[in-house]
């Protein structure tokens, strides 16, 4: 894949800067502008008026729609100009007034955003953070810088989450939440501050996981938050007594990585 090839089109009221590259079924709308280091996949769509600028590459058949802003620089202090990057995977919907920013150069200068993913009207993206495959962020959810943002998670409209804070696979956060802490696997947060409520077992049921597991998720969160000890202590505790269940093992396993943050409970005062 190198230049312009013939199957790509290009408005004639659209700025295309050389240096740029496009994959084959590429379509660029009136008014969009594409920067001269950025590598857009086959068949991705800018609809109209959309920006893509920095060191971005677009994946396959990705869409952006008007007025978002892919790839512009960090919003940071610390940012010195250096040529620092953002990926976005294929397949992805990016919707009106998007924002997503290239990493900084300190923390590896990498913004990497999965596959299939959807972010409607203007969520956030900021620098260094990782969103994994088919996520969900909906209008007006705000991402701080270094978050880490797992697959199927969903984010609710206008919540925001701070900066270095993970949030689990499959997560669901509900919306207008402040996520001030790392948010489990399968965990259900809600409120300012973010509460965890329990488990997200509509989205497990809709993925699959049969009731009697969900059960068995259920017992190890009770144990993990409401057992004597530390989240962690209780954590580390059962863990021989979910070797079997593969998601109760994502959970431990979350708890046990190191974080910048501590981890949201259903407790206001935490007692990781």
């Amino acid at each position: 894949m190198s230049g312009t090839p013939k199957s790509a089109t290009i408005h004639p009221m659209a700025v295309v800067e050389d240096g740029a590259i496009l994959g084959e079924g590429v379509f660029v709308g009136p008014f969009c502008h594409v920067g001269p280091k950025v590598v857009l996949h086959d068949n991705v769509q800018l609809l109209t008026h959309a920006v893509v600028t920095g060191r971005t590459t677009i994946g396959e058949g990705t869409k952006i729609y008007a007025m978002a802003v892919v790839g512009g620089d960090p919003q940071s202090v610390h940012h010195g100009g250096e040529d620092t990057s953002l990926t976005v995977g294929s397949h992805c919907t990016i919707r009106e007034g998007v924002t997503m920013n290239a990493g900084t150069a300190e923390f590896g200068g990498k913004t990497i955003v999965g596959n299939n993913n959807l972010f409607l009207a203007n969520s956030h993206v900021a620098h260094d953070c990782r969103v994994g495959n088919n996520v969900i962020l909906s209008n007006n959810v705000m991402l701080a810088g270094h978050v880490v943002i797992e697959d199927k998670a969903i984010l609710g409209g206008g919540c925001a989450v701070h900066q270095f804070t993970r949030v689990g696979r499959q997560a669901f956060i509900g919306g207008l939440s402040a996520v001030n802490y790392d948010v489990i696997p399968y965990g259900m947060l809600n409120g300012n501050p973010g509460i965890l409520g329990g488990l997200n077992v509509v989205g497990m049921t809709r993925a699959g996981i049969e009731r009697p597991v969900i059960h068995i998720v259920r017992r190890a969160f009770k144990t993990i938050f409401e057992g004597e000890g530390s989240i962690r202590e209780n954590a580390a505790a059962i863990r021989s007594e979910y070797v079997d269940c593969a998601e109760v093992m994502q959970i431990l396993d979350f708890i046990a990585a190191d974080s910048d943050r501590a981890l949201s409970s259903p407790h206001r005062g935490n007692k990781n």
